[in-house]
C-alpha cells in the first residue's frame, strides 16, 4: 500500500507492475486474508498498529474487487485497467502533438518490437501501451524466476523501458497538469536514453 501510492505519484508504469505483483501475490495466496495477515503483514517489524491495520485493509479491499470483479484467477483490477487507459490516452495526445516529436520518434522505434510481441502473444486485442506493460511484467517474472534471457528479448526490453520511463515522466507532468500547459516540453525530458 505504502510502496503503490509512492509509485504512482513518482512512476506509473512501475505502479502498475507493483500492482500486478501484488494482483498475482493475492493469487498465490488463494484470496486468503489470513495468510496474506500472517505470512506478509505480521512481517514489517518496523509499521505500527495503525499502519498494520491499513494494509490489512488495504489487501482486503483487493481481495474484495478481485471476487467482485471476478478477477481471482486471472486478469486485471478495473483501477489497474483504469491506468492503462489513462496512459493510452496520453499516449495518443501525444502522438498527435507536434510539440512532442521526440516522443512519437521513440514511440516508432518502440513499435517493431509490439508488433512482434503481439504475434507471439496471440493477444491482437491489447493495446500498444498493455503490451509494453505485458513485456516489462514478463521480464519482471523471469528474473524473478531466475531464468535466462536472451540478448534479442533484452534489447527489446531496452527500447520498450525507454519508452514507457518517457510516457511516465509525461503522466506524471499530466498529473500535476503541467504538460500541456506549456509553449515547449521541459528541456531534457524528451529523451530518455
Amino acid at each position: 500500500m505504502y510502496t503503490a501510492s509512492e509509485k504512482k505519484r513518482e512512476n506509473i508504469a512501475e505502479y502498475i507492475l507493483y500492482m500486478w505483483q501484488i494482483e498475482d501475490l493475492i493469487r498465490a495466496y488463494q484470496l486468503d486474508m489470513e495468510r496474506i495477515d500472517r505470512e506478509i503483514i505480521e512481517k514489517y517489524s518496523n509499521l505500527s498498529e495503525q499502519q498494520r491495520r491499513d494494509l490489512h485493509d488495504w489487501y482486503e479491499s483487493l481481495i474484495d474487487m478481485m471476487r467482485r470483479e471476478g478477477v481471482e484467477k486471472k486478469g486485471h483490477l478495473q483501477l489497474n485497467r483504469n491506468v492503462i487507459l489513462d496512459l493510452d490516452s496520453l499516449h495518443r495526445r501525444l502522438l498527435a502533438d507536434e510539440k512532442f516529436a521526440k516522443y512519437s520518434a521513440e514511440f516508432y522505434r518502440t513499435l517493431p518490437y509490439i508488433v512482434e510481441l503481439r504475434s507471439k502473444s496471440g493477444e491482437e486485442k491489447a493495446g500498444e501501451i498493455e503490451t509494453c506493460l505485458n513485456a516489462l511484467y514478463g521480464i519482471l517474472m523471469l528474473r524473478l524466476q531466475g531464468k535466462e534471457i536472451s540478448k534479442e528479448t533484452l534489447d527489446a526490453v531496452r527500447q520498450i523501458s525507454a519508452f514507457m520511463a518517457m510516457l511516465a515522466h509525461y503522466y506524471k507532468r499530466d498529473y500535476n497538469n503541467e504538460l500541456f500547459n506549456d509553449d515547449e516540453p521541459v528541456s531534457g525530458t524528451e529523451s530518455a536514453h
